[in-house]
């Protein structure tokens, strides 16, 4: 185990499906911890030692750090997006080995939510192949991408740890890597310099994920420092990605107009030319949540002093049906205007994708 993901991933128990294990992948994923013990299970939704025990907090973090879990992806498909990509590609993983307190995927996985590897990463790759000829040349620009069709690849998992665990993430950037018409792209906060070896021929869409620093100490758990991610953005661009940042979530603290022109200010200081002249983001907005707001309150209830602010908030309820709370309007929208005059006038090479 490497230097770098030791913190992160000490795995010494391997969930497993029995038709999980018969794939290569899985026979991979388990010869990286020989060591490990494996535990038979029927479905990576149900394990009751992991899975569904919000009140156990005190033990997600080990949960997180020791715990895999080895799976097969029933269902694979693609569907429509159009806001950061044009499509979400099927998973190859879910869930997280870092523990940022706003993190929605919690909520439908079990609260300590480690990561599920799927191990039927070919017939993924298969069906993405066919689904990116089936589409054929992007003859329409639009704000993914003038020229590619844009496929997430990490909608439910962050893959630069992922490709800690197997090679599903390179797999996946090697398709893209040999598919003019497509690109993959996926959203992070934590730096695998491993993917400085990949060479993608600028095929692949890193999102390095922002917020002010003193904000991410207190609610990036587990992750790489801003600082780090901010340094890693000229490397990555010269080693063939293209490299977004993935504004996201605005918190409004009492200080987030000052706490936010000093990063913009950072950004512009420390980018190369070459990575503004490729540069673009996406601004989202906090949504939070009640209930995970009551479960945060149990393990670390000095991020809720930033996400739970209700006299700022009003109730959302969301595509599938949940109850969430987002900033009040108009509030809001005078919040994203706001930050968007800062980028234009503190990063003015960089392009907004969108915001909301």
């Amino acid at each position: 185990m490497s230097r770098d993901r030791a913190p992160l991933l000490q795995i010494s128990r391997i969930y497993a499906e029995e038709a999980a294990l018969a794939l290569p992948r899985g026979q991979e994923i388990v010869a990286r911890w020989p060591d490990a013990e494996i535990v038979p299970i029927d479905s990576h939704w149900l394990v009751p030692e992991i899975h569904g025990d919000e009140t156990n907090v005190r033990r997600w973090v080990r949960i997180k750090t020791e715990a895999l879990v080895l799976g097969v992806k029933k269902s694979v498909a693609t569907r429509l997006n159009g806001r950061s990509a044009d499509f979400i590609a099927p998973s190859t993983a879910n869930g997280c080995a870092m523990a940022c307190s706003y993190c929605y995927v919690p909520r439908r996985k079990g609260y300590s939510n480690p990561v599920t590897v799927f191990a039927n990463i070919d017939e993924i790759s298969r069906h993405l192949a066919r689904h990116i000829s089936r589409q054929g040349p992007k003859t329409e620009p639009n704000q993914c991408d003038p020229e590619a069709w844009v496929y997430d690849i990490g909608e439910n998992s962050d893959c630069s740890v992922d490709a800690m665990i197997s090679e599903n993430v390179r797999d996946l950037c090697e398709l893209f890597r040999m598919s003019p018409t497509a690109k993959a792209s996926f959203a992070t906060k934590y730096v695998n310099r491993d993917l400085l070896h990949w060479d993608p021929l600028g095929r692949t869409r890193i999102r390095f994920s922002l917020m002010p620093h003193d904000t991410a100490k207190v609610t990036d758990i587990r992750t790489s420092p801003v600082s780090e991610r901010i340094a890693a953005i000229n490397d990555f661009v010269d080693a063939g990605y293209e490299v977004h940042l993935n504004f996201s979530p605005v918190i409004l603290t009492p200080t987030w107009v000052a706490d936010w022109t000093a990063l913009l200010r950072e950004l512009n200081d420390v980018l190369s030319d070459r990575a503004k002249a490729q540069l673009a983001c996406e601004i989202i907005m906090l949504t939070h949540n009640e209930g995970l707001h009551e479960i945060n309150l149990g393990w670390h209830p000095r991020g809720e002093d930033l996400l739970w602010t209700p006299r700022m908030q009003e109730t959302k309820r969301s595509q599938n049906g949940a109850i969430n709370v987002r900033y009040r309007s108009p509030l809001k929208g005078e919040a994203v205007a706001t930050l968007c005059a800062l980028i234009e006038r503190e990063l003015p090479s960089c392009r907004i994708r969108y915001a909301f």
